[in-house]
């Protein structure tokens, strides 16, 4: 059954977060979605190189529980909601995350540290800075894929014809403002990954096709984007 736990403080599509006391929290997984641990370890990692990543107690955690650092602040999304934040200072930081997040040695060769979900309701603006959360989907490997999944997300709602469809737009454009390191290989493969995610629904896997293309047509006035193919990243 777990150990106990106080309010609920929030829930997404896969876990809940629950309070433990002022200072940490406890995110557990529903159905046995994900594996708590091996995302804790790659948060650790990220962290201990000066990554915004929440800090974790592995000791106190398990396969589906994953006790880790309670952050104050609204997401990105709320202050987006409340205009307290731009849409293109949003997309700024959620660029400069993503290439600060390549820049992490990776803990196996051949690729780079991807968060694979990196989005506006992901990230916690703190008084200490942004910090990114819900690490449950990440991978090592090409960052072109990291930014086509960020950007498919965006996409999804710039077209979906919600209230927040205009401000995502903008967010998209400002985040695949040259350098990017979206290529067209990342892109598709970011297409696919979301099509066969079980969490989409019918609906938004209707609007991939219309995302593909609203990306596509900012990916025309970056060249060094068409290219196909990039590898792991190297911090200049």
């Amino acid at each position: 059954m777990g150990r106990p736990v106080g309010r609920l403080l929030g829930a997404g599509r896969t876990a809940d977060v629950y309070e433990l006391d002022e200072a940490w929290v406890l995110r557990r997984d529903r159905e046995g979605w994900g594996d708590a641990l091996a995302e804790g370890a790659v948060m650790a990692h990220v962290r201990d190189h000066g990554y915004p990543a929440p800090g974790v107690r592995l000791a106190d955690s398990s396969g589906t529980d994953l006790v880790m650092q309670r952050l104050a602040g609204p997401t990105m999304l709320g202050a987006l909601s409340a205009g307290t934040m731009g849409a293109e200072e949003a997309g700024g930081i959620l660029a400069r995350l993503l290439r600060q997040l390549h820049e992490v040695p990776a803990r196996r060769p051949g690729g780079s540290i991807l968060h694979l979900d990196l989005h506006p309701d992901n990230v916690i603006l703190t008084t200490g800075g942004p910090y990114v959360i819900d690490w449950n989907n990440t991978e090592e490997g090409d960052p072109g894929l990291d930014w086509g999944t960020s950007a498919v997300i965006l996409a999804q709602v710039a077209v979906g014809g919600e209230p927040i469809a205009e401000p995502a737009r903008a967010i998209l454009a400002a985040l695949l403002t040259d350098p990017s390191h979206l290529t067209d290989d990342g892109l598709t493969e970011a297409l696919r990954r979301r099509a066969a995610n079980p969490t989409m629904t019918p609906t938004e896997v209707e609007l991939l096709g219309e995302a593909d293309e609203l990306i596509r047509s900012f990916m025309l006035d970056q060249p060094s984007a068409l290219g196909g193919h990039s590898g792991p990243h190297t911090a200049t």
